[in-house]
C-alpha cells in the first residue's frame, strides 16, 4: 500500500530524551493509534511531524517528500491542542473564519458540520456547546480543507461515555471515506475499537509498530467449563495443543499453542466423555498485550 508517512530514527532531547530514535510507517487509508501513557512522547512526536518542534535528529517524509513544508500542511488536518474558537460567534461563523484562513470554500461548512452531527446547531454560539460538541466542531474545522490525513491528539480526553462514543463513530465514518487518520491516545479501549494499526510508545521509544491484530504473537485461549472439571483438565493436558491449562475463576483457561477450531475441540472432548457447559475462544485484550510489551521493554 501507498505510504503516507515514513518516520526514520526520530529523536528529540530537551533536558532529557522525550522521543528516542523511533521509526514507523503510516499507510494510506488506515487508522493508526499512537499509544502510550502520558509523557511517553506522543505530543512531541506530532509536534515534530507538523514542524512546530525541531527534532534533535532523524527524518520523516510526508507523501514521499522530505520534512513538512507549507504545501504538505495543506494536506493535513490536525487538532493538537484545545480548539480555539470565538465563544460568542456561532459554529458557522467560526468555521467561516477558519475556511478563509485555509482557503477552503464556504460550501464545505455544511458538509463538515453534517459529518460531525452539528448541522442542526450551526447557528448556536460556541459558548453554549458542551465539551463533546466543542471537540466535534474542532474535527469539523480540521476537515474543512478536505485533508488527506487527519491527526487527532487525545480526541476523547475529558469526555463522558456518550461523548466518547460519538467521537468514535465520527472517526470511523471519516475513515470509511478514505481519509488516513492518526490518533494519539493513552486509552487502550479507544485504540482497540477505532484503530487498524498501532504504534506503541514507552519512555519515548517505539516498542511496537504494526496491525492491532498482529500485536500479540499468541493464538489466544479457550475459556471452558464442564460438570467434571478434573476430567476436563486431564483431557486438555493430553491433547498437546495448549501451552498451559489452568483453572481460574470457575473456568479452565487453555492457552493455545497449536491452533484448533472450537468445534474440533468440543468434538475431541465429547469423544473422551467430557461434555462442556461453556466454551469460548478469545484473543488477549489489547491491554494484556500492551502490558506485556511494556514489561518486555523495561526488562
Amino acid at each position: 500500500m501507498e505510504k503516507i508517512l515514513e518516520v526514520k530514527n526520530l529523536t528529540k532531547k530537551f533536558r532529557q530524551i522525550a522521543v528516542d530514535n523511533i521509526s514507523f510507517d503510516v499507510e494510506k487509508g488506515n487508522v493508526y493509534g499512537l499509544l502510550g501513557p502520558n509523557g511517553s512522547g506522543k505530543s512531541t512526536t506530532f509536534g515534530m511531524l507538523l514542524s512546530t518542534i525541531n527534532p534533535t535528529s532523524g527524518s520523516w517524509r510526508w507523501f514521499g517528500k522530505e520534512g513538512t513544508d507549507t504545501e504538505t500542511l495543506k494536506k493535513i488536518g490536525a487538532i493538537i491542542e484545545q480548539p480555539n474558537f470565538y465563544p460568542y460567534l456561532s459554529a458557522e461563523k467560526n468555521l467561516q473564519i477558519v475556511a478563509t484562513i485555509k482557503g477552503a470554500p464556504y460550501s464545505r461548512i455544511d458538509q463538515v458540520l453534517e459529518t460531525v452531527n452539528l448541522l442542526p446547531r450551526k447557528k448556536d454560539v460556541f459558548s453554549t456547546y458542551s465539551l463533546g460538541m466543542k471537540q466535534r466542531l474542532a474535527i469539523a474545522s480540521a476537515l474543512l480543507a478536505n485533508p488527506e490525513v487527519l491527526i487527532l491528539d487525545e480526541p476523547t480526553n475529558g469526555l463522558d461515555p456518550e461523548g466518547i462514543i460519538q467521537i468514535r463513530e465520527i472517526i470511523s465514518a471519516i475513515a470509511k471515506s478514505g481519509t488516513t487518520i492518526i490518533i494519539a491516545s493513552h486509552l487502550l479501549d479507544e485504540v482497540e475499537k477505532i484503530c487498524s494499526h498501532v504504534i506503541v510508545l514507552n519512555r519515548g521509544s517505539a516498542i511496537y509498530s504494526g496491525s492491532v491484530d498482529a500485536m500479540s504473537n499468541t493464538k489466544g485461549f479457550f475459556e471452558l467449563k464442564a460438570d467434571d472439571m478434573n476430567a476436563l483438565l486431564s483431557v486438555l493436558n493430553s491433547l498437546n495443543v495448549f501451552s498451559s491449562v489452568q483453572e481460574k475463576d470457575r473456568f479452565v483457561i487453555a492457552q493455545i499453542s497449536d491452533d484448533i477450531p472450537a468445534s474440533e475441540l468440543n468434538r475431541k472432548l465429547a469423544e473422551k466423555g467430557v461434555f462442556l457447559s461453556h466454551l469460548t475462544k478469545k484473543k488477549e485484550s489489547l491491554e494484556t498485550q500492551f502490558l506485556e510489551l511494556v514489561k518486555q521493554s523495561n526488562s
